[in-house]
């Protein structure tokens, strides 16, 4: 018996990057009867149908039938949440459980602090590197030695991409540790169902020839929101923008958006709700800036589902990896919205290019970013160190 713990930040119902991969590993590891597996997180308030969550409570659930502990968080700290019951909790499964191979989500500092407390305990260390600390400058300087060690201490360290180890300074040193793992689409999350065709075309119907562009994500810096909303102010009114998602900037990016008609915000929506509008949209708004977008996933559902992305140049980062420019999308210079609203322009006039880039999109992601690809690459790891 193979004994795996996962620490991520969050888990489902919370809705990310993070918590969809962990999400994804466990469905990966649980595949396979002999391994048996634990996620221990932060706890967020956030609902997805009868599923409610507390951020101030400590609780024991399950999702998709693996136990999660969920540690109640008294404040947030530069998006840092902080809990008096996690070094507990982990104490708790670190003599209880005794994992032999603990998956940590990098970055989370305060988590890290209290893993290396077990530097000495026998398990095997992998690290799923995200993203750099680049927002938090100073977070990221302070925290330094303690990446340092949890590098030194790994014995491997999972990169969404090639262009992340050699764009990230502490990757492209550690690169005989690193593998690449892209993340994945999950087709199951993604079937068309009649009533998902039905809200796709009440979309098209409300919205007659509009080239409908559809955006989602939080609402924090590193997506870049602002510039898509400067970018609209280049365009004609035959431009509808759909923006999905909330965050701390939420107020911020809709006073920036006030008296432009082209943009609507949708707040936080359904599963259901995000599968129309990527069956109704002609292209695909992906405005994130800066290295701490590594990857993707929402880039790539939306290129499963056929359409052509407009993305930023991101030195570093797996987007520009991900979707190939002048192949699947168009990319163009960070923070550039007028180049930005150009390239929506090219896509606008060109009904067959959009839909050139977007079959081409497609087989990109069926070739290689499926949930068949990253289970593979999952359970191959995890066999190499049961062996090991």
């Amino acid at each position: 018996m193979l004994r795996i713990l996962q620490i991520s930040s969050y888990m489902y119902p919370s809705m990310g990057g993070i918590e969809q991969v962990a999400r994804d590993i466990a469905n990966s590891i649980a595949t396979v009867e002999r391994y048996e597996q634990k996620i221990i997180c932060f706890n967020e308030t956030v609902s997805d149908g009868g599923y409610i969550c507390n951020r101030r409570e400590t609780v024991h659930d399950k999702v998709d039938g693996v136990e999660v502990i969920r540690c109640g968080c008294f404040m947030k700290k530069a998006s840092q949440s902080l809990s008096f019951t996690f070094a507990r909790e982990l104490k708790n499964l670190m003599e209880s459980f005794k994992p032999n191979i603990v998956i940590f989500h990098y970055p989370n500092p305060f988590e890290a602090h209290y893993l290396l407390k077990y530097a000495d305990q026998d398990f095997k260390l992998i690290l799923y590197w995200h993203l750099d600390i680049v927002r938090q400058k100073f977070l990221g300087k302070l925290f330094h030695f303690q990446t340092l060690k949890l590098l030194k201490r790994a014995e491997a360290v999972i990169a969404t991409s090639p262009l992340y180890i050699d764009g990230s300074p502490y990757l492209s040193k550690f690169r005989e540790k690193c593998t690449v793992i892209p993340n994945c689409v999950d087709e199951n999350r993604l079937k068309i169902t009649d009533a998902i065709r039905e809200k796709a075309e009440k979309i098209r119907e409300d919205n007659p020839q509009k080239i409908i562009c559809f955006s989602i994500g939080r609402h924090v810096p590193y997506k870049g929101f602002e510039y898509l909303i400067e970018a609209s102010k280049y365009l004609d009114n035959r431009f509808k923008f759909f923006i999905g998602g909330k965050g701390e900037l939420t107020g911020k990016l809709i006073k920036k958006a006030s008296g432009d008609e082209k943009i609507k915000f949708l707040g936080r929506i359904s599963n259901e709700d995000m599968i129309a509008y990527y069956v109704a949209m002609d292209i695909f708004c992906f405005s994130s800036i800066t290295k701490n977008e590594a990857f993707g996933i929402a880039l790539a559902e939306a290129m499963y589902f056929g359409k052509p992305a407009v993305t930023f140049n991101i030195p570093g980062s797996g987007v520009n990896f991900l979707c190939v420019n002048g192949v699947q999308g168009i990319e163009v210079e960070n923070k550039n919205a007028k180049a930005y609203a150009e390239a929506l322009k090219k896509l606008a006039d060109d009904p067959a290019l959009r839909l050139k880039m977007g079959e081409s999109a497609k087989t990109r992601v069926k070739q290689n970013f499926m949930s068949s690809h990253f289970t593979s690459n999952i359970l191959n790891l995890m066999r190499h160190y049961e062996k090991s």
